[in-house]
């Protein structure tokens, strides 16, 4: 059992409103758009995707071995990566998400437990000295507990109205473009339907008068031709068959994917460049890496503090191997600094050989000595 404050029998009050709440609140309930429908929505779902599966490839580090061990590791139920991808997926969306830390009577960590947002209930002691939260577990052999303490829950916050107690949802600000999407498309479905309810026109030209059903045989006919011909569709000088072009006003429409989904980058902070490359085209690699490296810093520091605060170590994201997964770009830097003479040739291998871009045991070169010698020469050298 995890070891509770005393003082958490002081009164408190319940602060802030769910994620969900928040939403009804800003929004009429006919556009209430809730994190599972706004995952339907392919530009949320690709940018929830890349942004929480970066957060969670960031190297997050202390000094402490054990608490290491835990923060690759934190849960028996899942592996690393997937437990972070899940919290961080659940902190873009709602803007806040939880984890119960499991721990001995000693107040070691044993293992975290992700917790949904409708599973906390955070409440504020009356005396404002901290906050408690009442938690549901899925768990039968674990159900309710009431008023644990703040330092048994990690509990990671974005923007905040409330001096950072609790988080805003950023669907909140997506509201209105979710609902015009909807529209939009349900309006464009209707607008193809009716656009393409023929795919042409065939004229007669023998100036005569036609029935109805002459008209309708000779469309099943030259139907039936279009469909059964593999070549090219043979007509006399009395008909003429122009297909229909798609309606400028439907390719308008078409166009406003591509609007809602700058918006939704915008409200994230991700370059539209970067999430589906068409966004400034005359932005370079270089350029559009460093907007996200910023982006992906901005919500590490939110998870750095938490992490920091709780723990009560530092804790430092290296954000490189979401970046850069193969370390070239970090390579090609530690060369541009050798070539300017700022490092040794020497201090360049050792770099990179501490961040595994180059084994540890490198041949030696030819008519010199071993890498391990050499690294120490130079060295004593400087």
């Amino acid at each position: 059992m995890p070891i509770f404050n005393t003082a958490l029998n002081k009164p408190s009050t319940s602060i802030g409103l769910s994620w969900e709440d928040q939403l009804r609140e800003a929004i009429d309930p006919e556009t209430y758009v809730s994190a599972s429908e706004a995952l339907k929505n392919s530009d949320i779902y690709s940018l929830i995707t890349q942004l929480s599966g970066d957060l969670a490839t960031v190297a997050y580090n202390v000094s402490n071995p054990a608490t290491q061990r835990l923060i690759d590791n934190p849960t028996c139920t899942s592996n690393g990566h997937a437990f972070w991808q899940s919290t961080f997926a659940q902190l873009l969306l709602a803007g806040e998400s939880f984890a119960y830390r499991w721990r001995d009577f000693n107040g070691r960590d044993r293992r975290w437990e992700y917790l949904r947002p409708s599973q906390v209930s955070p409440k504020l002691l009356n005396d404002g000295s901290g906050l408690i939260y009442d938690l549901i577990f899925d768990e039968p052999d674990v159900g309710t507990k009431l008023n644990v303490s703040q330092n048994d829950v990690i509990h990671f916050r974005l923007l905040s109205k409330n001096g950072g107690m609790t988080g805003i949802s950023p669907l909140t600000a997506l509201a209105s473009e979710l609902d015009i999407k909807k529209r939009s498309n349900t309006l464009t479905r209707h607008a193809l339907a009716q656009s393409t309810a023929a795919p042409g026109v065939l004229s007669v030209k023998n100036g005569a008068l036609l029935d109805g059903k002459l008209r309708a045989s000779l469309s099943n006919d030259f139907a039936k031709q279009m469909a059964s011909s593999k070549g090219p569709i043979v007509l006399d000088d009395l008909q003429e068959y122009k297909p229909l072009e798609l309606k400028a006003d439907v390719s308008k429409l078409l166009a406003q994917a591509d609007w809602t989904g700058s918006q939704i980058a915008k409200v994230y902070g991700v370059s539209n460049s970067y999430l589906n490359g068409t966004g400034d085209q005359q932005s370079s690699i270089e350029m559009i890496v460093g907007q996200y490296s910023r982006t992906l810093r901005r919500y590490t520091n939110s998870i750095t503090s938490e992490l920091t605060t709780k723990l009560g170590m530092q804790v430092v994201a290296d954000i490189r191997p979401a970046i850069d997964p193969n370390g070239d770009d970090y390579a090609d830097k530690i060369g541009n600094l050798t070539k300017n003479n700022v490092l040794g040739a020497n201090q360049a291998q050792a770099i990179l050989q501490e961040c595994g871009y180059l084994p540890e045991s490198l041949p030696a070169m030819e008519g010199g000595e071993s890498s391990g010698n050499s690294r120490n020469q130079g060295n004593h050298q400087q």
